[in-house]
């Protein structure tokens, strides 16, 4: 059940991404990530404020939220300063690099998972693992030669960079994920609240600095209707992938890869919508992300 939870996530991940792009392009990035967030916080928060006015009702449909202690708030900060950083990296990234890189690069997140999750919850990888993981990265190299076709030289352009930090520290959150869902035992809905909250406390305090005190900056925003979209379908995505890893037999290191199926929609689908370059020749290394996900999958049997 947790591999079709995992599936799921995929689908509103890649939905989220498609309108990420379309939030970020001619647009503030800060402004936009706190608009998302935000959006995700209020969507979240009408469940929480039903579960306080009719909380019969709440139990019975399973959005019931714990009450926790102030120290598994401070663990939830650590995740809220976490994603925030690796968000910030992301759109910065987002805003200047196709969305056929940004998202293959992502894809290698899978990578990280894998050995973290070898080196601190001992999951045990097999061949058909360790040969799926190794075709993901392979991939992504072949993606920096489509990449150069476009002028963007990997090794010199520091958006790429700050791709590659994003994914390291989403892949960290992946892994800090399955403590808090399991050790601390949080439910989703829960984490999901919280955590957008703190996150929106980070971000209102980076935008004090970079963007409020700039009249400048803050006409140059545009409100779009992408932007509520986004933190609405990430809420989604991540309801699901907690509900998955809320399973004790779910593997942090299958659940990432199979969560990297969404590049289907990213390069085909957005490929399309945002008229980007090199779509024929990517969908080689596109293929090999795939085979490298599906022999995950296949080993999870």
């Amino acid at each position: 059940m947790w591999i079709y939870l995992g599936l799921l996530a995929a689908l509103f991940i890649g939905l989220h991404n498609l309108c990420k792009k379309h939030a970020v392009q001619g647009n503030e990035v800060f402004p936009v990530l706190l608009g998302t967030v935000s959006s995700g916080f209020i969507f979240i928060a009408g469940f929480y404020i039903m579960s306080k006015f009719y909380p019969n009702y709440a139990a019975a449909n399973g959005y019931q939220f714990q009450s926790i202690s102030w120290q598994t708030h401070g663990f939830i900060f650590i995740k809220s300063a976490i994603m925030a950083s690796s968000w910030i990296l992301a759109y910065q990234a987002l805003k200047h690099l196709p969305i056929t890189i940004v998202t293959p690069i992502r894809s290698a997140g899978p990578f990280f998972t894998f050995i973290g999750a070898i080196l601190i919850y001992n999951e045990n990888p097999n061949a058909l693992q360790w040969i799926g993981f190794f075709l993901i990265i392979f991939s992504m190299l072949l993606y920096s030669r489509v990449g150069k076709k476009e002028g963007i030289h990997f090794k010199r352009n520091k958006y790429i960079f700050a791709i590659i930090a994003a994914t390291f520290l989403g892949a960290s959150s992946g892994l800090y994920d399955k403590f808090l869902i399991q050790s601390l035992e949080l439910n989703p809905q829960t984490l999901q609240f919280w955590f957008c909250f703190y996150t929106i406390l980070i971000l209102l305090v980076i935008l004090g600095f970079t963007w409020f005190p700039y009249k400048h900056k803050r006409k140059a925003f545009k409100m779009k209707w992408s932007i509520p979209m986004v933190g609405i379908l990430l809420q989604a995505a991540d309801y699901f992938y907690f509900k998955a890893l809320q399973d004790p037999e779910a593997l942090i290191m299958l659940l990432s890869a199979i969560k990297r199926s969404q590049i289907i929609i990213a390069v085909v689908i957005g490929g399309l919508v945002f008229k980007e370059k090199n779509k024929r020749q990517k969908l080689v290394p596109l293929t090999g992300v795939l085979i490298g996900v599906f022999l995950i999958l296949m080993s999870s049997d």
